[in-house]
């Protein structure tokens, strides 16, 4: 989800080291700056301690009918939620979530009323009619209004767009008990839900108002100067995914092919936005199309996907129709990717926040990845890493006082980049095709498809797959915090085999030893090129590898799938000046090749290889040998001295 810097300035400050790299006078940076204020909205605007309500833990939701009624240039509203639950233990009372200022005039129950109260817990306490015992259904109607935005969670918003008045909600995290009675812990799923929105059917200006929420939209009702506008989702959805906006909506769709089950992509947007908007949107198809290919078939095909516009700079992936603060290919790929990451398959707690906000974040990247090519691609994770290593702390998976904090829930480094390089490094050390398959298999779990995970379901379905043990990853990578600073010390231990050693310094103490892949490229004097990857489990682990030409330079992690920061690759100072006093003459040769070396520096003896590594001349160290009886072509001469085995490259005319 994102949010508009100027209008959170006042609420926490989120500072970037980022790269740049494209999209309609914005970098990708800014727009997750934006991204992320949106996500972290509905309760930063007070110090807010939320906890679980352990109150609400004893009844599952199965179905709400939400009637609201709203008028987009008033602030306010009132509606009739009708809730059908079932007991989980025996039940004389059921509490809802639900903001100490909004007024509830009325509950029934089988159309008698029944007694409740409201307490500043921001709790609906209703006492039921009878027990309702362990496994029993219940129905409450609950009647109330009031004004959301005295709430102080920011979850509903009235303002208005080029002077035409607007109303919409933004629940996430712990905003949505501001505007409707609800069960807001992330226990608990709504099997279904149909949504009636009531509006005046005209603005002032006599335009209609078309109202969205999720699901697909059931029918429009005019009685008098009102609309009624009907929508139905027929899938499981936490509180928090629920919404609804309404303005003077102009509507316009794309269709998705999906394999010959063709569905909608239907979006709602200001008159004064159509134009760009029609142009900006298309791009969506391609990137569902990406999404379906890489990972599963959208997961509500059967309803719509959308997009409806609204004010804020970012986004929300509301399930079936992301509210959209702007239509850049970022954005909406973000949000797009949430239907599957975060929507389908929600995070379990606000400590698991990256199985969301890192998972989309890097479907952005795959985007980018795919679209782009490479070269887009590594700029992107290096803008990731740059704000990761900004700091020298902080986890991807949050403690319990984290979650009193939204600014930490939504932290763009933590969460968001982190969280999404962790999955890219998990793609580079399992493989393309384990990494996939893995998430697929997390996708696909009917235990947890349409339902909540933690972060040791993700674990198993990514071991299953590849077949590793990831606890030491995992555990290096999300569960504790900081990065590694790489040093390599290369060295040769003959003519065609390079030691390179590894030591790592770490950035926080709660890593002993951060265990990753290394990716080296070694770059040779004549534009030879090879990649490596060094498998580094503990400190000063040893790899010897094959090499046979002369080098210029070894890049540790070129294509930047690490977390880490000033890495460095060295050779002995004093090996580098005696190698380079260490001359020989003319090069290349025909008859003979000279030597001279600098004083202190004792040469034993003299080797010369060919290519295939046969050893074709030997000698003590002289000031000139004869070459004729060398073949044409590229050798390689190995000098053993006092202060060790230098090697230089020649080349025999």
């Amino acid at each position: 989800m994102f949010k508009n810097d100027i209008e959170m300035k006042n609420y926490f400050l989120l500072i970037l080291l980022l790269s740049t790299i494209f999209s309609f006078g914005q970098t990708y940076d800014d727009e997750l700056n934006t991204l992320v204020e949106a996500e972290a909205k509905s309760a930063s605007n007070r110090i807010y301690n939320q906890r679980v309500n352990l109150n609400t833990g004893n009844y599952d939701v199965t179905y709400h009918q939400l009637e609201f009624t709203i008028d987009p240039s008033i602030t306010g509203i009132s509606g009739v939620v009708t809730t059908h639950f079932m007991a989980k233990e025996n039940m004389t009372e059921v509490t809802f979530d639900l903001a100490d200022n909004m007024i509830v005039s009325q509950v029934l129950q089988n159309g008698n009323t029944l007694s409740f109260t409201q307490n500043t817990d921001d709790e609906l306490v209703i006492v039921l009619a009878q027990t309702l015992n362990t496994g029993q259904t219940g129905i409450v109607e609950i009647s109330y209004s009031g004004n959301p935005i005295s709430s102080g969670f920011g979850s509903f918003a009235q303002t208005t767009h080029n002077s035409d008045p607007i109303i919409w909600t933004l629940s996430e995290p712990y905003g949505a008990k501001g505007w409707w009675p609800c069960k807001q812990d992330l226990n608990d799923k709504i099997e279904s839900i149909d949504v009636y929105i009531t509006t005046p059917q005209f603005n002032s200006q006599g335009e209609e108002y078309i109202a969205v929420s999720n699901g697909v939209e059931q029918s429009q009702t005019v009685n008098g100067t009102n609309k009624t506008t009907h929508y139905k989702h027929e899938f499981p959805i936490p509180a928090y995914l629920i919404a609804i906006a309404a303005t003077n909506y102009e509507v316009y769709s794309h269709t998705v092919a999906n394999n010959g089950n063709p569905f909608e992509i239907v979006n709602y947007v200001y008159p004064e936005s159509l134009t760009l908007a029609q142009a900006s949107t298309e791009v969506t198809v391609d990137i569902m199309e990406l999404f379906s290919e890489k990972f599963e078939e959208y997961p509500y095909a059967s309803e719509k996907y959308g997009h409806a516009q609204f004010g804020w700079g970012g986004g929300m992936e509301h399930t079936t129709v992301s509210f959209m603060g702007s239509f850049s290919r970022n954005l909406i790929a973000h949000e797009l990717a949430h239907q599957w990451f975060g929507d389908k398959i929600t995070c379990g707690s606000w400590k698991d926040i990256w199985l969301n906000e890192g998972f989309a974040t890097y479907l952005s990247g795959l985007v980018i990845e795919d679209f782009d090519g490479e070269a887009s691609f590594t700029s992107w994770k290096q803008g990731r890493v740059s704000s990761i290593t900004s700091q020298t702390d902080g986890a991807v998976y949050l403690t319990d006082s984290d979650t009193t904090s939204v600014s930490r829930i939504f932290n763009s480094r933590l969460s968001y980049n982190k969280g999404s390089m962790v999955l890219h490094m998990l793609r580079k050390k399992v493989g393309d095709a384990n990494f996939y398959q893995g998430m697929q298999d997390y996708l696909s779990d009917t235990n947890l498809a349409f339902d909540y995970a933690k972060t040791p379901d993700y674990i198993s379905k990514m071991e299953t797959a590849s077949g590793e043990d990831l606890t030491e990853f995992f555990n290096d990578w999300v569960y504790n915090q900081g990065y590694p600073t790489y040093t390599i010390n290369a060295s040769w231990v003959d003519v065609n085999s390079l030691q390179l050693e590894v030591n790592q310094t770490q950035s926080h103490s709660s890593v002993t030893y951060f265990e990753a892949p290394i990716p080296l490229r070694i770059i040779g004097t004549n534009g030879e090129e090879l990649n490596i990857i060094l498998n580094n489990t503990y400190e000063g682990e040893t790899f010897v590898e094959t090499v046979s030409f002369e080098i210029s330079e070894i890049l540790l992690d070129p294509d930047v799938d690490l977390i880490s920061k000033n890495n460095m690759v060295t050779l002995s100072t004093n090996t580098y000046y005696l190698k380079n006093q260490l001359f020989m003459y003319p090069n290349p040769t025909t008859t003979s090749i000279n030597f001279t070396k600098p004083e202190g520096l004792i040469v034993n003896t003299i080797q010369i290889y060919d290519v295939l590594g046969k050893l074709v001349l030997e000698s003590s160290y002289q000031e000139s040998i004869a070459t004729e009886t060398l073949s044409s072509g590229v050798h390689f001469v190995k000098f053993s001295t006092n202060q060790g085995v230098f090697h230089k490259r020649l080349l025999k005319d």
